[in-house]
């Protein structure tokens, strides 16, 4: 794996993982395309820090809003920060449970079988990504029929909301192609305005182009939430739901040509 390689690699990560459409079913296709091997342990590191970069640029673009917000006195904190460990817990459940019976079912027999084995598969990606985009579409279409903005100020998530979006997180968690954000994002337009491995030498070599795949994951992270939030604020969301609906086709047509 080249420098250059990790880079193109960060960029598209950073581009695509704050728009709702799954940035790790984009990183997989590249690496295919790179003729890397996306379940392979270095793959799995990268795209660990890749995540971590943009996580930080997501930090770094709304910690403004958030301080004032979540962080202006100990009873919000506490509230968002119950609802976050709520929902992060939600999501670990559910998709370890789905995690568990993928390996029980599908890898049936299969020595050594992990849900990282299915990041390879564009023929799981491919459906994965239409079913992110009928989502998003069905998400978008619900709030222009209800005249619904995201400039308007909404109304907090309760417990058993904050619980349910943990749970669709848990649900997109083993595939790659089923955008978490975008499931996220379109379940909470409903609900807020409704109301060990042998390659530990190969880890431990990949981890420096692995931070510097993080660096530009970052950067790139920056230029996507500044896109995405001033679609969210024209009304434009189904926009991506189109956007998914073209790249499942893309990736089916490259699973069929031999990827």
């Amino acid at each position: 794996m080249s420098v250059l390689q990790v880079i193109i690699l960060a960029v598209v990560q950073g581009l695509a993982e704050l728009l709702p459409v799954s940035s790790s079913a984009h990183v997989v296709v590249v690496e295919k395309l790179m003729g890397l091997d996306p379940s392979s342990p270095p793959m799995t590191l990268l795209l660990v820090m890749l995540h971590t970069g943009t996580m930080a640029a997501v930090i770094l673009y709304f910690w403004q809003g958030w301080r004032s917000t979540y962080f202006r006195s100990m009873s919000a904190f506490k509230e968002v920060a119950g609802k976050i460990i709520l929902a992060t817990a939600f999501t670990g459940l559910v998709g370890e449970a789905i995690i568990k019976v993928i390996e029980k079912t599908l890898f049936r027999g299969v020595k050594d079988a992990q849900i990282e084995d299915l990041f390879g598969h564009l023929d799981v990606i491919a459906p994965a990504l239409a079913l992110a985009a009928v989502l998003i579409l069905l998400a978008g279409l619900y709030a222009e029929r209800g005249s619904m903005s995201a400039t308007k100020e909404s109304p907090a998530l309760d417990i058993r909301q904050a619980g349910l979006i943990g749970m669709v997180q848990g649900v997109c968690l083993p595939f790659r192609g089923f955008s978490r954000s975008g499931a996220t994002i379109s379940v909470g337009i409903r609900l807020v305005h409704t109301k060990p491995t042998d390659g530990t030498g190969d880890l431990l070599s990949a981890f420096a182009p692995s931070l510097l795949g993080a660096a530009f994951a970052f950067l790139a992270g920056l230029v996507a939430l500044k896109w995405l939030s001033s679609w969210l604020e024209g009304g434009r969301w189904y926009l991506f739901g189109i956007y998914c609906l073209i790249a499942a086709a893309v990736v089916f047509a490259l699973h069929r040509g031999g990827y």
